[in-house]
């Protein structure tokens, strides 16, 4: 095993101190980290998506901001903006919570579509406009946010645009019958979140990041991940498919699954574990498939299975 394999582990064993049974997740919020991506928890109320995201930011040794949406919020709480100062008579810029290396976006759907988009460009872009003015955000910067289902109320659905910025969108799921008998335990006497420490700096993290950039992609794989992605275009499930930006996306976090897997190549099995997570959020179903009932994980799960795999990776 690997310094870094073992350094990955170290972090998922740090937050596993707090969240009980969520390591798949955990090892999907790495690979946002090591693409430097946006990530998107989304699950009813209740089920540790917020305290999930902070015992991320917790484990490292990062600046770290928590901003909770509300329907009332706007563009400038995220920004910043300028402000008179009376000593010096001049308008001077406050930063936003949007300036630190880790944002968490809590209940990023409750809060209307134009506050939604002040994310946009700091997500894409990682710089913010403010009165003309373009200021550079700080690297890394990753924004994690949670929400709830849509269909509940005082909740708004997030633009298309801004769902395609997401790297990943993850389900954190109800934890089995033990697992909650092991969160009952953990936290009846206190909360252990305030004794977790960092374990990784941002030099650290981004030394991982230049490393994904060298895992290396077979022909075949690329191609397999291509059709996968181009089959979402013109789907009849699908009024819109997967953009190009979306096949960039699954590129990038196939090679961090592999990272953290410990290998240093992409196998075709990344693509189909990752092919849910990254595609997902970014599809819009046809009308005549929401009335059947159809979603669009069942349609990416359906695609997984049809497409031909291949069969020899370099």
């Amino acid at each position: 095993m690997s310094i870094q394999t073992v350094a990955l582990e170290s972090l998922l064993d740090n937050i596993e101190q707090v969240i009980v049974g969520k390591r798949e997740v955990a090892r999907l919020l790495l690979v946002a980290l090591l693409c430097e991506g946006h990530v998107l928890l989304e699950d009813v109320p209740g089920v540790g998506k917020t305290l999930l995201a902070k015992t991320l930011a917790a484990s490292l040794n990062c600046s770290f901001r928590r901003l909770q949406f509300t329907p009332d919020m706007l563009p400038g709480d995220i920004t910043g903006s300028h402000v008179f100062n009376q000593h010096t008579a001049d308008f001077e810029f406050r930063p936003g919570p949007v300036f630190a290396n880790v944002l968490l976006a809590d209940e990023i759907n409750r809060a209307t579509p134009r506050t939604q988009s002040a994310l946009l460009e700091a997500m894409e872009e990682r710089q913010v406009s403010v009165d003309g003015v373009t200021m550079p955000l700080p690297r890394p910067f990753v924004v994690a946010a949670t929400q709830n289902p849509i269909e509940l109320e005082g909740t708004f659905p997030l633009p298309e645009a801004q769902l395609d910025r997401f790297l990943l969108k993850v389900n954190v799921g109800y934890p089995d019958e033990d697992e909650e008998a092991r969160i009952l335990l953990r936290f009846a006497a206190s909360d252990p979140l305030p004794d977790v420490h960092g374990v990784v700096d941002s030099e650290q993290l981004q030394a991982w990041q230049r490393q994904r950039g060298d895992v290396r992609v077979a022909d075949d794989v690329r191609t397999y991940l291509l059709r996968l992605v181009r089959a979402t275009r013109g789907h009849a499930d699908l009024e819109l498919g997967a953009s190009p930006r979306a096949s960039l996306a699954l590129y990038r976090a196939c090679q961090a699954w592999a990272v953290v897997e410990g290998r240093d190549y992409v196998i075709p099995d990344d693509v189909k574990r990752l092919a849910a997570p990254v595609l997902t959020h970014r599809l819009i179903l046809s009308a005549s498939a929401r009335l059947r009932g159809a979603s669009a994980e069942a349609v990416v799960e359906r695609l997984t299975q049809e497409m031909p795999v291949p069969v020899e990776v370099e």
